[in-house]
């Protein structure tokens, strides 16, 4: 479900009555204390309290006071998290709701039809979100399969009879893992629109991984690396992570690994 639906304002409003709450208890804690503190340091400390209602930040044109500083704060965080629905809102109606709940005024709505009309609206969200990923997974799996038919006849390229493709850069003259050993190796991927989505180079550290803890082009294709080799591999979707995806990784995805293989872990 869309984070979204959840609202914001309920979220800061509770992170603003816990941080309230810890105030107090600590207030609270520390009344048992100041009986033991004298009269000059009492005052000392009242005069350097804050004036009551004067704003955390100065100089902020139309928010001149605490209370238009932390409106506006509440006003900014509930913006962040509801834009993803934004089109789907009428702020002058969630600006009219809060202040007739505010006001104490009898709502427009009773809590059953609260429900029905966010059962309703969690239901077109995800129809939605459905919808764009069934379309993001086809546009995925097109492309990828047009790369591979176009990438492999290019020179050097080879491809297995699962449909993995890859390219020796570099020939090592080590042993060659098997499918349940651990590997260390220097890898990057890429989309195929160039986007780098992870690599360990970047990260300045080899990674370990078991062969058979990995996504089957992994597998595969690193089981056919000596030690000391570097190879480039085209990973067609359904050796990756096929129509789901995962992270910052589409449905469909066809993906570009470089990879060096370090040694294999005893």
């Amino acid at each position: 479900m869309n984070s979204a639906l959840r609202f914001a304002a309920p979220l800061v409003l509770a992170s603003l009555v816990l941080s309230l709450s810890a105030c107090n208890k600590s207030e609270n804690k520390d009344e048992g204390e100041a009986g033991t503190e004298t009269a000059a340091a009492a005052t000392t400390d009242e005069a350097a309290k804050t004036e009551p209602g004067a704003p955390a930040v100065a100089g902020i044109e139309g928010l001149e006071t605490e209370k238009k500083q932390v409106s506006y704060m509440i006003g900014l965080d509930m913006a962040k998290s509801l834009a993803p629905i934004k089109d789907d809102l009428d702020v002058e109606v969630i600006a009219e709701a809060m202040a007739a709940s505010f006001a104490g005024e009898t709502p427009k709505l009773t809590d059953e039809q609260s429900l029905k009309i966010q059962e309703a609206f969690t239901a077109k969200l995800q129809a939605k979100q459905a919808a764009e990923q069934a379309a993001k997974a086809a546009k995925g799996k097109e492309e990828g399969a047009a790369f591979l038919v176009a990438n492999k006849d290019k020179p050097g390229v080879k491809t297995t009879e699962s449909g993995l493709q890859y390219r020796v850069e570099r020939a090592g003259n080590g042993p060659q893992p098997a499918a349940t050993d651990v590997v260390r190796v220097h890898y990057k991927g890429t989309l195929l629109d160039g986007t780098v989505f992870d690599s360990s180079y970047e990260r300045g550290q080899p990674a370990e991984f078991g062969l058979n803890q990995v996504i089957p082009g992994w597998s595969e294709g690193v089981a056919l690396m000596p030690v000391g080799s570097k190879y480039t591999f085209w990973i067609p979707s359904e050796l990756g992570y096929g129509e789901n995806g995962g992270g910052p990784i589409p449905p469909n995805s066809m993906l570009t690994f470089e990879v060096e293989l370090i040694e294999i872990v005893k």
